[in-house]
């Protein structure tokens, strides 16, 4: 009996957590970001960029949930056996850049950056290992006046994009005033560094995991749907009340908020210090008009190790459908913090730095949830496509000059390379979402007065394709979503088609 030959064909698929970007969603993506930019610069800031690899040292050890190879992180060693890693964030190549360009950039120095980021993590639903960021940082500022202004910044970012006031909410709160409630449960002092970093965990997941899956990351651990248990903080049970108590401690406003937080840190030093700096906050997003947008919220700590103080995140309050059809809120697009130990790693003096990051995919979700005008627009027709319906040399030759002109006038357009006939050639169009298609034969290059084109408006043929079921109307009607016209009408008439709404 022969053996069937082993097959050599590479199955294409792509490893879990990995994603293609199709061209409306580059589109939609390059639209939202240029908004996001606008604003960015409003408030003066500038663009830096960084690359995908740096010394993993360089980057430090902050990931959250650090139960894959390497921490979390992509790494590989060099040929001079350096480690090297894939970027997990753009704050961590920021401050290596600024510390290495310390003496020559400004002080207070405000850079925004858009990127690739990788993590090596366990995939799961919206959870990948590369998605893109977009960043805007203050570095060299101890005032927490810079915070404010971040927190301030990332709701106008959400009002350009077209995200209603009321939509969302821009949520702040301080790591200091959570030292001090670790230290009043007992957690205070270098050796309980490891546990005060599980239970910063374990309330970041608030939102994900309601009140008493993190009752159960406080405790002993919790075991997810898939099986994998996640060991806990092994808090005893009134020190868990004590810290679910503390993150629903929310007044009726931002004010109120501080004062009943006050209670939670009495006699600690660090924590009364955060509340001051949170009270600041306040009185600063006030000022500036936007105390309706960024409220005091203690339940928000943001996973990242190397936060050292005011911690924010945007989230959105409207309701989209979950899997199962539920209506749930959106939830968080983005976040940050001040980080001002993550510069000073690099140098022997401190170096305050604040900052924020969208988390683009997730925020394109949303904009596609509210059919966002920006993303509508993003949506835009494809180029004209001029169809090769004969092939000799005198034919191609008259079809590309057609291209040509077009191209020369600023029109995007393409000639059709493939050898199907005229109609797989207008579905061809309408799959690169034409909105015109022209078309140039034998009776067109040799009619009588001269050359000339047929010009076909997609668009309008497909609508009124739809109105009709009588053939003779349909044909009748179609003439008039196509129509002849001089060779040198060409870019005027393709132009008047292409204004059409």
């Amino acid at each position: 009996m022969t053996e069937s030959p082993v097959s050599n064909r590479v199955r294409p698929a792509l490893p879990r957590g990995l994603v293609d970007r199709t061209p409306a969603d580059i589109a939609a993506a390059e639209a939202m970001m240029a908004t996001i930019r606008s604003v960015y610069a409003l408030y003066g800031f500038e663009a830096v960029e960084t690359p995908f690899i740096e010394y993993t040292e360089a980057l430090g050890k902050f990931l959250p949930d650090q139960d894959r190879p390497n921490e979390g992180v992509f790494s590989f060693k060099d040929d001079d056996e350096q480690w090297l890693s894939l970027r997990y964030d753009l704050t961590a190549p920021l401050a290596r850049y600024v510390a290495e360009h310390f003496d020559r950039l400004p002080k207070p120095y405000r850079s925004y950056r858009a990127g690739w980021v990788f993590r090596n993590e366990k995939p799961g639903p919206g959870r990948y290992r590369q998605f893109m960021q977009f960043d805007a940082d203050t570095v060299g500022a101890a005032s927490v006046a810079a915070d404010a202004e971040i927190c301030m910044m990332a709701a106008d970012v959400l009002e350009a994009l077209g995200i209603k006031r009321g939509d969302y909410v821009v949520k702040v709160n301080n790591r200091k005033v959570l030292d001090g409630v670790m230290e009043a449960i007992g957690l205070g002092g270098s050796e309980n560094a490891g546990r005060r970093l599980t239970v910063l965990r374990a309330i970041d997941k608030l939102d994900r995991l309601g009140p008493e899956g993190v009752r159960a990351l406080l405790g002993s651990g919790r075991k997810d749907e898939s099986g994998d248990f996640t060991k806990g903080a092994g808090l005893e049970a009134d020190a868990i009340d004590r810290v679910l108590a503390y993150t629903a401690a929310r007044a009726e406003d931002n004010r109120a908020t501080v004062a009943a937080l006050a209670p939670a840190v009495a006699g600690s030093t660090v924590g009364e210090q955060g509340l001051r700096e949170l009270a600041e906050i306040v009185g600063l997003v006030e000022a500036g008009g936007a105390a309706d947008r960024v409220i005091v919220d203690p339940s928000v700590v943001r996973g990242l190790e190397y936060y050292t103080g005011p911690v924010f995140e945007a989230e959105l309050t409207f309701a989209v459908r979950d899997e199962a059809g539920r209506p749930v809120r959106f939830g968080s697009v983005g976040g940050g913090g001040r980080y001002d130990g993550l510069v000073a790693r690099f140098r022997e003096e401190p170096v305050p730095a604040t900052g924020f990051s969208v988390g683009v995919s997730r925020l394109l979700a949303a904009l596609r949830a509210i059919d966002s005008p920006i993303v509508r627009a993003a949506a835009t027709a494809g180029p004209v496509v001029v169809l090769a319906l004969d092939r000799d040399e005198a034919a191609m030759a008259s079809v590309q000059r057609l291209v040509a002109r077009l191209r020369g006038a600023g029109i995007a357009a393409e000639l059709y390379l493939g050898q199907a006939g005229m109609n797989a050639q207008l579905k061809y169009a309408d799959r690169r979402r034409a909105r015109v298609a022209v078309i140039q034969g034998s009776n067109e290059r040799e009619a009588p007065g001269g050359a000339q084109v047929t010009i076909r408006d997609l668009k309008l043929g497909a609508e009124l394709a739809k109105g009709t079921k009588d053939r003779a109307d349909y044909l009748e009607l179609r003439q008039q979503a196509q129509f002849s016209a001089r060779e040198a009408e060409l870019v005027e008439r393709v132009r008047e088609v292409l204004a059409r709404p």
